[in-house]
């Protein structure tokens, strides 16, 4: 079950000013108060109310919070927490609750590891307190598993001081995305997940990768490589040796003679460079060149004469 957003836990709509927001507050501290109240769950609702109040009556924490609730992905375009982290065709997007479990990732469940700090906080604990494991989704270019490749990314980040109160720092990660990584697997950045209370050590972060797929290259079975390959006509009719610009590097390719458009060529062993490596599959898309001038035209008709008449003579 989500948690509830800031608005939701002091009773008030999104759209509600900082007076009815304060109101709101000061009406559920007095009913919530350890000090006064008899509910069992009256300091884990006060640390909820002070951290959605906290938020919520500071005009810029309130729009940063109101944009991430709003934009689920991120900030930065391309839709990711992570600022200026979309070049080298890297994505970033947050997944909360358990690890990489069904559904998108809420920053609500980002916000409710927080208060989940905070109440430690508000109950001093004795020990020390381990922070949290966040996980997030890695959407990496097909290529980036064939060679891995290194990043640098920002990452604007919730934190927690020692009193429990939220703010927020930019944390520049290295990540390093090995060779024959598959989709699914899972990267851990030790010590980047939510901090720790009272001298407990910082969560980790955990990344999962998933390919950015395109239309012409994609992939199947987690490391089975799908690319489109153009071919000219007369190379798909007569067949024969040809070099392919391919995800896995330039390869010499034997073209089978009669080669219709849609078929696939496979190449096995040629896919991602896992453990066990998948396989390449060429999709064969027949590209027919135009006819920019009358001798291209007059050769074209005369190969339509040519397939024209053997038609008719069977």
């Amino acid at each position: 079950m989500a948690e509830k957003t800031y608005y939701e836990i002091l009773g008030v709509d999104k759209t509600a000013d900082a007076d009815t927001i304060k109101k709101a507050y000061r009406k559920l501290v007095r009913k919530y108060h350890p000090d006064v109240s008899k509910e069992p769950d009256a300091a884990e609702r006060t640390a909820e109310i002070n951290t959605a109040y906290e938020t919520l009556s500071d005009r810029e924490k309130r729009a940063e919070y109101d944009e991430l609730l709003a934009n689920p992905y991120g900030r930065n375009a391309g839709g990711n927490p992570f600022g200026g982290a979309q070049s080298g065709g890297f994505r970033y997007e947050y997944r909360g609750g358990e690890p990489f479990g069904a559904g998108d990732f809420n920053f609500e469940d980002l916000f409710a590891g927080f208060g989940r700090n905070q109440r430690h906080a508000h109950a001093r604990p004795d020990g020390p307190i381990k922070g949290e494991d966040q996980h997030a989704e890695l959407s990496i270019d097909i290529y980036a598993a064939y060679v891995g490749a290194e990043r640098s990314l920002n990452l604007n980040v919730p934190t927690v001081d020692e009193y429990g109160r939220v703010g927020y720092q930019t944390k520049t990660l290295n990540v390093k995305i090995p060779k024959g990584i598959t989709e699914g697997q899972q990267i851990r950045l030790a010590g980047q997940g939510l901090p720790g209370y009272n001298g407990g050590a910082n969560g980790d972060l955990y990344l999962k990768i998933k390919f950015h797929d395109k239309p012409d290259l994609y992939v199947k079975n987690k490391k089975d490589v799908y690319q489109t390959i153009d071919v000219k006509p007369w190379e798909a009719v007569l067949g024969g040796k040809i070099i392919v610009p391919t995800a896995a590097g330039r390869l010499q390719v034997n073209l089978p003679a009669n080669s219709q458009n849609g078929k696939s060529i496979r190449l096995k062993g040629k896919g991602i460079p896992a453990k066990e490596a998948g396989d390449l599959y060429l999709n064969i898309r027949i590209s027919v060149p135009k006819a920019e001038s009358e001798a291209d035209r007059a050769a074209w008709a005369q190969l339509a004469a040519h397939f024209d008449g053997k038609s008719a003579s069977n």
